[in-house]
């Protein structure tokens, strides 16, 4: 047994898989036969930290001390306007940290997303190493595609905080394609659309036997299954509302008896046309009389509420397909992934814009993390002919503020890595001892519309005048899209050191750096 393996962190689930002595990779196995660890983290009354089903079970009773959607928030500053949404239907206190992340309110304790998302990890490991019986170090962590730099960076701290060596962080569906290509000797195009509790992502993957190179890929870190359960947690309280006057989002319980009632017929309408929602004594009437919930939900009732997020998965595939250079009828096969894909009328969306029914070969919940294990098992084998090469891509543009404000495209959305490029700048004004700039994600044209990776500084510049002084900053984008930099001053070939800073996107100062024409 290899001491490696590969994790599915999820949004709402967790899981494992490792690559056996037998060549078969294998789900591990959590506690009463299932293979998920739910991604939820939570601290008692008593200061006990809770993980898993454990947290899961005091989550009605606990719902302020009780953290879900982690992934969603990570690596995300505090001041963005999806940390503000969130604020609506997550129950926990988040508040704003030093660095203007997210922190995570438990009484006085304050955990931050990256933390959090540790406990998570560790979790996994530890049920991993129960299974195998041996320590287990090191892993291959999914991620989405659409994760920018900041958030994957936030994912490998998270392992290293508890001394997990997370050696590569590889894109969701890719891993699926993994799972589906492996060992079936494949030539194919194919789409996979990944549709999970959290996040929406589409790629576009030529497979040639054991290489895989993503054509492109796209999707939104804001649309999953939660976004369709929090339509009917509002379908609920209005309904409510309108009948009893009182608004239950104001009662931190009653909103979560609600939340978990709302996953649960969600679940059940995939396979129903109808469902019972039934609480009993949610709340109570200004002269003390208990009132119910007690009502019908048609499943045409939550396609018609939802329909718009389905519909903007398909404005995204089709984006991601131009992108591609290819048409629905140039795939060979579609495959699904994630839970939500289970939903009838995202199957039967997908199956009209491909004009074909989706692939039966991966199982949505699996393929990811047998994927990210099968990954992880190439890594380490000795034999040429089973490594798996990944040819993949970014999902967003990275570039620097410039001068006017805008966003100057270091690297264009859908570039290949590993990557590497050199811009020459100039100096702004006489005798600048610093080259300061700050570096971005997104395709906003204006820089600070888009998400703030980090203000990089590099010192020991040459003085002298104005425009005169030339430093070459070499630009280095990882395998896992993870960017680094360095920097030479042109004309003498010194070295210069650089430091890390990350700063609020509201920040105010001129950037003083000239993209030089080369």
């Amino acid at each position: 047994m290899m001491d490696i393996i590969g994790i599915d962190l999820g949004t709402t689930n967790s899981c494992a898989a490792v690559m056996e002595d037998s060549g078969k990779v294998k789900l591990i196995p959590y506690k009463g036969g299932e293979y998920t660890v739910p991604s939820i983290f939570a601290i008692d009354d008593k200061g006990n930290e809770l993980v898993g089903n454990e947290a899961k079970r005091q989550w009605a009773l606990n719902p302020k001390r009780t953290v879900y959607g982690a992934k969603r928030l990570i690596g995300r500053e505090y001041s963005s306007h999806f940390v503000t949404k969130m604020h609506e239907y997550f129950t926990y206190d988040m508040v704003e940290g030093t660095e203007h992340n997210v922190l995570v309110a438990f009484g006085d304790r304050k955990l931050d997303l990256t933390e959090i998302s540790s406990k998570i990890l560790n979790k996994i490991r530890d049920v991993a190493q129960d299974y195998l019986q041996h320590p287990v170090s090191r892993a291959v962590v999914t991620v989405p595609a659409y994760f920018d730099d900041r958030q994957r960076q936030a994912v490998k701290q998270a392992g290293a905080l508890v001394d997990l060596d997370v050696v590569r962080v590889i894109n969701e569906p890719t891993a699926a394609a993994i799972a589906y290509g492996v060992g079936r000797n494949v030539n194919q195009k194919v789409a996979v659309y990944d549709l999970g509790g959290g996040t929406f992502d589409i790629s576009v993957i030529e497979i040639r036997n054991r290489v895989y190179e993503v054509k492109a890929t796209g999707g939104d870190v804001f649309l999953g299954g939660i976004d369709f359960d929090n339509a009917i947690i509002d379908h609920v309280v209005e309904e409510f509302q309108n009948k009893h006057g009182i608004d239950l989002k104001e009662d931190a319980i009653a909103t979560q008896r609600i939340k978990d009632l709302a996953e649960r017929t969600k679940c059940d309408l995939s396979s129903r046309a109808e469902a019972q929602f039934n609480i009993p004594f949610v709340t109570m009437t200004a002269d003390g009389q208990p009132l119910d919930i007690d009502m019908v939900i048609p499943r045409s009732t939550v396609e018609q509420l939802t329909m718009h997020l389905i519909e903007r998965t398909i404005e995204i595939t089709g984006f991601v397909l131009k992108d591609a250079g290819i048409k629905p009828s140039d795939l060979d096969e579609v495959l699904l992934v994630g839970g939500m894909t289970r939903w009838p009328a995202v199957q039967k969306a997908v199956s009209v814009y491909f004009g074909r029914a989706p692939s039966k070969h991966v199982h949505p919940d699996e393929a990811v993390a047998i994927g990210a294990a099968t990954f992880a098992w190439s890594l380490e084998s000795d034999a040429v002919d089973q490594r798996i090469t990944l040819l993949d891509v970014i999902p967003m543009a990275i570039g620097i503020e410039d001068a006017d404000g805008k966003l100057h495209h270091i690297f264009e959305r859908n570039a290949p890595v590993p990557n590497q490029k050199k811009v020459l700048f100039t100096t702004s004004y006489d005798d600048q001892a610093e080259l300061a700039m700050r570096i971005y994600q997104g395709e906003q044209e204006q820089a600070k519309v888009n998400t703030l990776l980090g203000e990089f500084l590099f010192s020991g510049i040459r003085q002298g005048q104005s425009g005169e002084v030339r430093v070459d900053v070499v630009f280095d984008l990882s395998q896992e899209g993870i960017l680094t930099m360095s920097a030479e001053d042109r004309d003498t070939h010194a070295q210069m050191t650089t430091s890390v800073k990350v700063v609020s996107s509201e920040s105010n100062g001129e950037p003083p750096i000239t993209v030089a024409d080369t």
